[in-house]
Formats: C-alpha cells, sequence, structure tokens
C-alpha cells in the first residue's frame, strides 16, 4: 500500500513537472513567433536601410577612403545579421517541433501570462528603443563620414544587450523554478489549512456541545440546589415537630408506665383477692364476671406495654453494631423456650450473616415473628419456622423499592400456619388492624406494626406474602456495606 502512494506521488511530481515543461515551451514558442515578427521588422527596415545606403553609397561616391571601409564594415555586419538569422530560422524550427510536444501542456499559463505582460512591457521599451536606434541609424547613415566610432558603441551595446537579455532569460527559468516549488508548497499548506479548518468544526461542535451541557448541568443545579433548599426547611419542621413529639411521647411514656399501670395493677390485685377470698360465696356468673374483668385487665395492660414499645422506637438512641443474626435468634429462642415446647416449634435457620443493627430492637423484631407465627399456627399441626438470609444487589431482588446497585441483606422468614389473604399483606403492618377476632387469636394488633416501625428505624424494608392455610412469609431487607465483588 505504501509502495502504491509513493508511486502515485512520483507519477503527480512527474505530471507536474511535464506541465511546467509543456508551459515553458509554450511561452518560448510564443517569445519564437514575437522574434519572428521582430525579424521580419528588422528586415523590413534593413532593407530601407539598404535603400537608404545604396542612394547614400551613390552619393558619397566621391567620399574618402574611409566610407569605403566603414561600407566594408557594414558589409561584414549585414553577413553577421545574415548568420544570426539562419540561426534564428533554426532556433524556430526547433520551436516549431516543441510546439508539437507541448499542444496539451497549460497549466501555468495564466501566471506566464503575467510574466508575459511584463516581458511585453519590456519588449515594447525595446522596440522603442530600436526605433530610436533606427532614427539614429539614419541620422548616421547621413552622418556616416563622422559617426564610426557612435557605430562602434552601439555594436557593444548590443553585445550588452544579449548578454543581459539571456542573463534575463537564465533568471525567468529560475523564478519559473521557484514558482513551482512556491505552489507545491502553497498545496501542501492549503491541506494543512482544510484540515485545521475541519478540526476546528469538530472542536468547535464539542464546545456546543459541552457548553450545552454545562448549562444543562448548572439549571439542574439550580433546580437541585432549590430542592435542596426546600428539604432543609422540611427537615427543620420536622425536626421541630420531632422534638415536640418526643416531649409528648415521653409524657405519654410517664402516665402509661405510672398512672395507667397503677389502677390496673390494682384492678388484678383485688380481683385476685376477691376470686381467692370469696371464691366460695360467689355465684358462678360472678365468678365468671370475675375473670372476664381479670383477662380484660391483662388484656389492657398488655396493650399499654406494647404501645410503650411502639412510641419509645421514635425516641430510643440508635446505636448501630455488626451483630450474628445466629445470636440474635437463639436469645430470642431462650425467651420463649416455655412457649416452643408448649406448641413444638421446630426452628430452621441456616446462611445467617453478620447485620449492622440496633440490638435489642431487631431482637423485638425477631421475637414478635416468632409470636406472631406461634399465635397463628395451625391447630393440631407443630409450628415450622425457616430463617434464612443472603446478600445481593437491589435488582436481584425483585423488590421495586430498592435501590439497583446498593447492597442489601435478604432475611427471609417463612412458617407453616394459618396465613393470610394477599390483600391483606400490608394492612397487618398497621397499628391495631386485626385479620381475625380477639375471641379466636390473642393480641394488641400491634406486633407486626412495631416491626414495620423497627425495619424504618434501620432504613431497612418489611414485606409480607401468604394465602389462607399455606403460611405466611416475612420479607426483611436491610442495607448491606460489602466489598465483595461477587456480590450480584
Amino acid at each position: 500500500m505504501k509502495a502504491n502512494t509513493a508511486i502515485s506521488d512520483e507519477l503527480t511530481l512527474a505530471k507536474r513537472d511535464l506541465a511546467f515543461e509543456i508551459n515553458e515551451k509554450g511561452k518560448r514558442v510564443a517569445e519564437l513567433a514575437i522574434a519572428n515578427i521582430e525579424l521580419t521588422f528588422q528586415n523590413e527596415e534593413k532593407e530601407k536601410r539598404a535603400a537608404e545606403l545604396t542612394i547614400a553609397n551613390q552619393k558619397l561616391a566621391l567620399q574618402i577612403t574611409e566610407r569605403e571601409k566603414l561600407a566594408a564594415e557594414l558589409i561584414i555586419a549585414n553577413d553577421a545579421l545574415a548568420f544570426q538569422n539562419e540561426e534564428k530560422k533554426k532556433r524556430a524550427a526547433e520551436l516549431i517541433l516543441a510546439n508539437l510536444e507541448l499542444v496539451y501542456e497549460n497549466r501555468e499559463k495564466e501566471k506566464r501570462a503575467a510574466e508575459l505582460v511584463v516581458a511585453n512591457h519590456e519588449l515594447t521599451f525595446q522596440n522603442n528603443e530600436k526605433e530610436k536606434r533606427a532614427a539614429e541609424l539614419i541620422v548616421a547613415n547621413r552622418e556616416l563620414t563622422f559617426q564610426n566610432e557612435e557605430k562602434e558603441k552601439r555594436a557593444l551595446e548590443l553585445v550588452l544587450a544579449n548578454k543581459e537579455l539571456l542573463f534575463q532569460n537564465g533568471e525567468k527559468e529560475k523564478r519559473a523554478a521557484e514558482l513551482v516549488i512556491a505552489n507545491k508548497e502553497l498545496a501542501f499548506q492549503n491541506e494543512e489549512r482544510e484540515k485545521r479548518a475541519l478540526e476546528l468544526v469538530i472542536a468547535n461542535q464539542e464546545l456546543l456541545f459541552q457548553n450545552g451541557e454545562k448549562e444543562r448541568r448548572a439549571a439542574e443545579l439550580v433546580i437541585a440546589n432549590k430542592e435542596l433548599a426546600f428539604q432543609n426547611e422540611e427537615k427543620e419542621k420536622r425536626a421541630a415537630e420531632l422534638i415536640t413529639l418526643n416531649a409528648e411521647l415521653k409524657a405519654f411514656s410517664y402516665v402509661s408506665s405510672h398512672d395507667l399501670q397503677e389502677p390496673l395493677r390494682k384492678i388484678q390485685l383485688l380481683s385476685d383477692r376477691i376470686l381467692g377470698m370469696e371464691d366460695q360465696s360467689l355465684s358462678e356468673k360472678g365468678k365468671d364476671h370475675m375473670h372476664r374483668i381479670l383477662s380484660a385487665a391483662t388484656r389492657m395492660r398488655t396493650l399499654i406495654d406494647d404501645l410503650l414499645a411502639f412510641s419509645s422506637l421514635n425516641i430510643a438512641e440508635r446505636k448501630f453494631e455488626a451483630v450474628d443474626l445466629n445470636i440474635i435468634i437463639d436469645e430470642v429462642k431462650d425467651e420463649l423456650k416455655e412457649t416452643i415446647d408448649e406448641k413444638h416449634l421446630t426452628i430452621v435457620a441456616s446462611k445467617l450473616y453478620k447485620v449492622r443493627m440496633i440490638p435489642f430492637q431487631f431482637r423485638q423484631i425477631i421475637h414478635n415473628l416468632i409470636n406472631n407465627s406461634l399465635r397463628f399456627s395451625k391447630p393440631c399441626i407443630a409450628p415450622h419456622i425457616i430463617i434464612e438470609s443472603r446478600i445481593a444487589k437491589g435488582r436481584a431482588l425483585g423488590e421495586e423499592k430498592l435501590l439497583p446497585e446498593a447492597s442489601y441483606c435478604h432475611i427471609s422468614f417463612s412458617d407453616n400456619g394459618i396465613g393470610f389473604d394477599p390483600e391483606h399483606k400490608d394492612r397487618i403492618f398497621e397499628v391495631f388492624k386485626r385479620l381475625h377476632g380477639r375471641e379466636a387469636y390473642a393480641g394488641s394488633g400491634i406486633g407486626l406494626a412495631i416491626v414495620k416501625k423497627i425495619m424504618d428505624n434501620h432504613n431497612g424494608i418489611i414485606t409480607a406474602t401468604g394465602s389462607p392455610d399455606r403460611g405466611a412469609t416475612f420479607n426483611i431487607y436491610l442495607p448491606h456495606e460489602s466489598d465483595d465483588e461477587s456480590v450480584r
């Protein structure tokens, strides 16, 4: 490929050289034509001069021998001129042959035309000089006797003029060669300018695109700053509301833990005493009423404890620690050992990881979920719970609320209980929302709401799936900081 390119470049240069030579030959042909015209004019002038010389010779027949000598010199000059004319004819023949070869070589005519205009001006000047010289020659012929020295001077000047003409021709050839080199350099510079112009166009387009991107980003930044200012205002408002809410919660907690608990303790205490001391005197209906009072007081106390637990989640210190899930599950199993043994509950936990959490709150999640499975287990069937976990990217977990590129610890909690209707999957996390009557299943209706609140504190998500008589599954998604590139 490079060889072909080099050959192509050489052919291009050869064509340019050939075009230049053809143009040069064309110029020479034009100059020869002009020279022929001048020669014809000179011949006519010579004929006139010869006629005048004949007349002068007739008039000068009696002149001194000096005239004869001058006539002899003039004859010699005429012979030399005849020889020059023959040389010019030979050159004309050569130029005719050159014209036949240079028929198609015309590329530099316009440039040479300018030079030819200059040459024409010079030729005009020379013609004027020749006319002057012709006039002088006429005068010289009339005054031939006394002007021999002037003729010799003029002959010498003619020789000098011829030398100058040869020198000028050489200079013209040099200038022509320099002009060819200058044209090549100009063509190269034009190509470079076109390349630079194209690069400048591309650079301008890129600059326009970058300016557009900057303007867009500046507009987006302005909008983001406005949104940030609005969010900051909202945060300040919410912070003020949170301070007020925390104060109210503290007051509520104090009232709940003291003012409400004390009457309940007295009701339970007095009811127990009545049942113990007046058991013989009470009728069966009275005993039933007393047992109902005790049951209502117990439910009320449980409800107050759950409400205290739910409200304390807003004001509790959120201290996150990296805790092994196996340890949390083992602690909850120890707390519920009697109920687990009574119900013959089986818990299978596998592939559990360490997760950053608030330990006592997450323990409450596991406690409430196990209690929930025990409370809604099927009669005459031993409850069975499976707990599993894995680390994965949000995009692989199929949950819309998760960030696709963030890492999460997904904990699934499945049981074989009575399940629930899928249309209630969000309702079960609301406070005091019960899917079953109190007579069938005990509880305050706050347990899963507490779980949801704790997940909010952990910036996590909990969802539930299930169907009637086929158990329920709770999916917990906790943010997880991981450097493991294998997590997908």
